[in-house]
């Protein structure tokens, strides 16, 4: 579900060009270095390296397996895809098993 009410109108509008990056494959890295600060950007980074990891373990195993893992494979860029939206949007969306994860990371 987006929310953005947990999220002040400057963190946002300050993060949202790095909460985008949080999406994009090994650039997932930048907003947590750099804007660790801000709960806004932190929370879409930490998704993001959560997708992030999930999409590398996949495509590995997907040579393995390649007709058994390749559409989790897509399942993931398009949940990538959605959080990069709702970060242009100014939201957050917390995807089901992903922000499980994603909370119990600490930096």
């Amino acid at each position: 579900m987006p929310d953005s009410g947990n999220f002040s109108k400057t963190d946002i509008l300050d993060g949202k060009m790095y909460a985008v990056l949080a999406y994009l494959s090994i650039f997932c890295i930048v907003p947590l270095i750099f804007r660790k600060n801000n709960a806004f950007v932190l929370s879409h980074g930490r998704q993001g390296l959560v997708l992030f990891v999930a999409e590398v373990g996949t495509l590995v195993l997907s040579i393995i397996f390649p007709w058994g893992l390749r559409p989790f494979l897509f399942i993931l860029f398009g949940f990538s895809f959605l959080g990069m939206v709702a970060a242009i949007r100014g939201q957050f969306v917390e995807f089901p098993l992903i922000a499980r994860i994603a909370q119990k990371i600490t930096l």
